[in-house]
């Protein structure tokens, strides 16, 4: 998969550069801040290949691309400032609150889930090599690993504050400068003191409260936010020739001053009760929780409200040592998505949809669920309620039993070593006997509703016996070059031979005039002109690429002969370029047609390669049965 070109198609579809105020991604999802919905290609997303999918909920457009997601998120990062971009467009952002607050929170937390889910995986095989005897927990190598797995959560503030300051749009290394004040060794030592003697630490005459910040969530939060309107103000007062050092020394005296007297307490009473919250339930009902979160992760996830979740469960193991909410509920929900792609992928008939249900239901019993939420449950309806109703089972039985997990981690299967407590095996085994739990109901339940199987495409015999497709709505597009016809595949550019953007197939051309291939509107003529995009009257979507990576000679050697916008015929001349010099340049010049909107038809292929009409070598056809 060409990576830089998928990340072009999306980001054209999302509305280009100017539209994206900011964009981040999850584990399987990139995830848009768009100044204006109405600019989304959602029709085209969604049939793109490499795109499992889209969603627009939350106050975030999110655009599903699976595992691969990290390399199509440095491709789009590489494509534009898009830090700057969302500076000079947050005036502009008129999202609700609500969406801002998840978007906000979805900001912070995804960057950092790496760091912990690491570190948490390491936690957990650590517990498991302890309990079988298998390494010594007083040894000098079981103490570093511990410093390893340790390091991420106790200097979780510093994480933090990095992410919270590339979210809210501030400084990022003063925001972990005021990490650094609340984790400082001697402010912890002062700390640690007045707790011991019971005096008071005060700082110009303000109380200090004795709080302690290691694997803290929320106090640095709240300390960055207050940072982004400090730091615009001190900008703002400082005298220009000294606001070099100025604005960070007001910034830092400011926002340090008020974080250890004010909003770091805050930020501990707030964390603080949540615990004691989570206490009250596991007292009185310890099962409510856990089943809620896994009847509903699937509809949280959809909206990305899940990442208010994150927190919550964070601050359960820092305050707690483990959590009895959050990580069990959404492990029983992981699961049961499995369970139902797996079941889907014994009842269907679809080669393709059991393929994709078999690989998704993998990845979601391993705790990514996406794949299978929008690939496959999503889609058929009915597995979803399945999954839901698997969660829900299994979160009460987790919540009935008091399952809690001791690490971070992704919630599935590979997490299951997280959940070994201190007191034996007990734990780990409700642990796995909640996840079965969630398997098979799951999978049950998707064989008792049933779904819609999806048909795949038909086809008939004609009197020679050679399959043809039964055409009620089709039309013949002709080569836009004189030259070789060749199938897509063949092209060198995977973006195009893996039919990234679309099917159709290509010429290696004779001349240097491309033509339009059907009566059409130009809905586009890129500003290289070395592609052309046409709409034609029965609604085929068309690109013509003229070479592989012409997009480099920014628009030398090529000469468009129509405007965006204008109505053309077959065989028009579109665009004029130089064969010679673009070889002579480096460059392939095999030109590439592109039904786009292909999903649209039952299929595309090339039906003849004799002349026809004004133009010669191709006839492609597209309709649908």
């Amino acid at each position: 998969m060409d990576y830089k070109e998928l990340a072009k198609a999306i980001l054209n579809d999302v509305g280009g550069r100017e539209n994206v105020i900011s964009f981040t991604h999850c584990a399987t999802r990139l995830r848009f801040n768009l100044n204006d919905d109405s600019k989304i290609n959602k029709g085209h997303l969604d049939s793109m290949k490499g795109v499992m999918g889209t969603v627009n909920k939350g106050g975030q457009f999110q655009v599903i691309i699976g595992s691969d997601v990290p390399n199509v998120y440095r491709e789009l990062n590489m494509l534009g400032d898009f830090e700057g971009a969302a500076k000079g467009s947050a005036e502009r952002d008129n999202r609700g609150v609500f969406s801002k607050i998840l978007d906000t929170v979805a900001g912070i937390f995804t960057p950092i889930i790496p760091a912990i889910t690491g570190a948490g995986i390491l936690k957990a095989f650590m517990a498991l090599l302890t309990a079988f005897g298998w390494i010594d927990n007083t040894s000098q190598t079981y103490n570093i690993l511990a410093v390893f797995s340790d390091a991420a959560f106790y200097f979780l503030p510093f994480l933090i504050a990095y992410s919270a300051a590339r979210k809210l749009n501030c400084n990022a290394v003063m925001a972990m400068s005021i990490a650094g004040i609340i984790l400082h060794p001697n402010f912890i030592s002062m700390i640690n003191n007045v707790k011991e003697t019971g005096e008071t630490l005060k700082f110009i005459g303000i109380p200090v409260t004795p709080a302690t910040y290691s694997s803290s969530v929320i106090p640095i939060i709240l300390s960055v936010w207050l940072m982004s309107y400090v730091e615009p103000i001190a900008d703002k007062i400082s005298p220009k020739p000294v606001k070099f050092f100025t604005k960070p020394l007001i910034t830092l005296v400011v926002t340090g001053t008020i974080a250890i007297t004010a909003l770091g307490p805050l930020g501990t009473i707030i964390g603080d009760g949540i615990a004691a919250g989570i206490a009250f339930l596991n007292n009185y009902a310890s099962w409510l929780v856990p089943l809620i979160i896994g009847a509903a992760s699937p509809y949280l996830v959809m909206t990305g409200t899940h990442y208010g979740l994150i927190p919550i469960g964070i601050n359960n193991i820092a305050t707690a040592g483990f959590d009895t909410i959050v990580g069990p509920g959404m492990l029983g929900s992981n699961i049961a998505q499995g369970g139902a792609a797996f079941a889907v992928a014994l009842k269907t008939k679809n080669k393709t949809m059991r393929q994709e249900a078999y690989s998704s239901g993998i990845t979601a019993v391993c705790g990514i669920t996406e794949p299978a939420l929008y690939g496959v449950n999503l889609k058929l309806k009915k597995p979803l309620i399945a999954a839901s109703i698997g969660g829900a089972a299994a979160g009460l039985y987790l919540g009935i039993t008091g399952v809690g997990r001791y690490t971070s981690g992704s919630p599935g299967l590979l997490a299951l070593p997280g959940y070994i407590g201190t007191e034996g095996f007990t734990n780990i085994i409700n642990a796995i006997i909640g996840s079965a739990i969630a398997f098979v109901i799951s999978f049950a339940a998707t064989l008792i509703l049933g779904f819609d199987d999806p048909k795949e495409s038909e086809s008939t015999e004609d009197n020679s016996g050679s399959a043809h497709a039964i055409v009620t709505k089709s039309e013949k597009l002709c080569a836009p070059v004189k030259g070789r016809v060749i199938p897509i595949e063949e092209v060198s550019d995977p973006t195009f031979a893996e039919k990234i953007l679309g099917d159709g197939a290509a010429v290696v051309p004779e001349t240097g005039l491309v033509v339009s291939p059907s009566d059409a509107v130009v809905e586009t003529v890129f500003e290289t002109n070395h592609a052309i995009s046409l709409t034609t009257g029965s609604g085929a979507e068309i690109l013509i690429h003229i070479g592989i990576d012409t997009v480099k000679l920014k628009g030398n050697h090529f000469k468009a002969m129509v405007k965006n916008g204008d109505k053309v015929k077959m065989g028009q001349p579109l665009i004029e370029f130089d064969i010679d010099k673009i070889k002579a340049a480096g460059y392939d010049t095999t030109t590439m047609l592109v039904v786009t909107n292909n999903n649209d038809y039952d299929h595309v292929k090339i039906i003849n390669t004799e002349a026809i009409e004004k133009i010669p070598f191709l006839e492609l056809e597209v309709g649908t049965v």
